[in-house]
């Protein structure tokens, strides 16, 4: 039987348990950019994070980017030549890539590379009491762990964006032009004519919030693994928490998407 009491307060509880998680959350980010600010915060440490997060991952970027700018220009050509319209191919294909398949693949491939290994290591930190020695030691476990890691974030994710605009259109070149027999003339030209420069820092804001999202994400939820709901203790909370970051920060890589491009169009 269906009891209306019961149902308001399973609602009241599940959004005070949001509402809480929430502001738990953001004090955890507002206290890892106050470490930004608050001078050191770890060179050496934001290095070792710029090579983890940025460099080790120029490869895997770059050859989604190649596929992908690949299969676009295939795609799009058969389709354009249907109408006549084969010589807008390289504007069409650079104009996808650097506005929306760009920030959100790259940042996609990055959350499942880098912030997965993010929230492990801080999650193992937790549950065999590392942090805790930071804490002992009297040493900011947010600002020696989590600062670092935001930093390079949100430096490493528009360089990266910008690696696969520049492999994903040398892939549509090679297909379009190479393969298919665009012309080469036209298709540089076309997109030469149809992005601005408006377009090409658009496309390089976006991965600045999504680097953000996902180191904060991440590191949220390995640093805090053993008290999330449902995640258990020992290496249970460390599973879960690594892959609960992935899926929300993906997630909300998409949300942010579609929110950024309705503010900039």
């Amino acid at each position: 039987m269906f009891n209306p009491i019961l149902a308001v307060n399973n609602l009241g509880r599940v959004s005070i348990n949001a509402i809480g998680g929430l502001g738990h959350a953001g004090i955890f980010m507002l206290r890892g950019i106050s470490g930004c600010i608050c001078y050191p915060w770890g060179y050496t440490r934001f290095s070792d994070q710029l090579l983890f997060i940025g460099a080790k991952s120029v490869f895997v970027v770059a050859l989604v980017g190649l596929f992908t700018g690949m299969v676009m220009s295939l795609q799009l050509y058969k389709t354009l030549v249907q109408f006549g319209a084969e010589g807008v191919l390289g504007a069409a294909v650079a104009r996808s890539l650097i506005l929306e398949l760009a920030p959100v693949l790259a940042s996609l491939v990055i959350a499942g590379r880098a912030g997965s290994a993010m929230a492990a290591e801080l999650g193992i930190m937790r549950i065999s009491e590392q942090i805790d020695a930071l804490d002992t030691m009297d040493i900011s476990p947010i600002k020696f762990l989590f600062t670092p890691r935001l930093l390079a974030s949100i430096l490493s994710f528009p360089l990266l964006t910008a690696i696969f605009n520049v492999v994903g259109i040398f892939g549509a070149y090679l297909i379009g032009v190479c393969l298919l027999g665009a012309d080469n003339g036209i298709f540089w030209n076309s997109m030469i004519s149809t992005i601005d420069m408006y377009d090409i820092i658009c496309g390089l804001i976006k991965p600045l919030f999504f680097g953000f999202v996902t180191a904060w994400i991440c590191c949220y939820r390995g640093y805090f693994c053993t008290t999330l709901r449902g995640g258990g203790q020992g290496a249970k909370a460390v599973g879960f928490a690594t892959t609960s970051a992935v899926v929300i920060s993906s997630v909300w890589i998409l949300i942010l998407d579609y929110i950024l491009t309705s503010f900039m169009f």
